[in-house]
């Protein structure tokens, strides 16, 4: 079955850096758009970043473009996240998602993020 397991989250301070990684399992990695996903305390979950199945075309929200970059490994099944100049507002669950097709949509169960001082 499909599988999605982030790791690399943590407490930082305002200004630091962590990467995130999301190993994949349970479909052809390679074959699929990934996305990296967050829900802050209170907040829906929203899309931060995706890239497509070769890794050369990625899109941002406007609020980590120049911050975090979006990457992966197809001969590792991995998806990345490097966040850098983290800021107190990026505090959340971050999770890996997968879109198989309109009604197989999956994600990991998410790694914690926080900033703060």
């Amino acid at each position: 079955q499909v599988q999605l397991v982030e790791s690399g989250g943590g407490l930082v301070q305002p200004g630091g850096s962590l990467r995130l990684s999301c190993v994949a399992s349970g479909f052809t990695f390679s074959d699929y758009y990934m996305g990296w996903y967050r829900q802050a305390p209170g907040k829906e979950r929203e899309l931060v970043a995706f890239i497509n199945t070769v890794g050369d075309i990625t899109n941002y929200i406007d609020s980590v473009k120049g911050r975090f970059t979006i990457s992966r490994d197809n001969a590792k099944n991995s998806l990345y996240l490097q966040m850098n100049h983290l800021k107190p507002e990026d505090t959340a669950v971050y999770f890996c998602q997968v879109r198989l097709d309109s009604t197989q949509i999956y994600a990991g169960k998410g790694t914690l993020v926080t900033v703060s001082s």
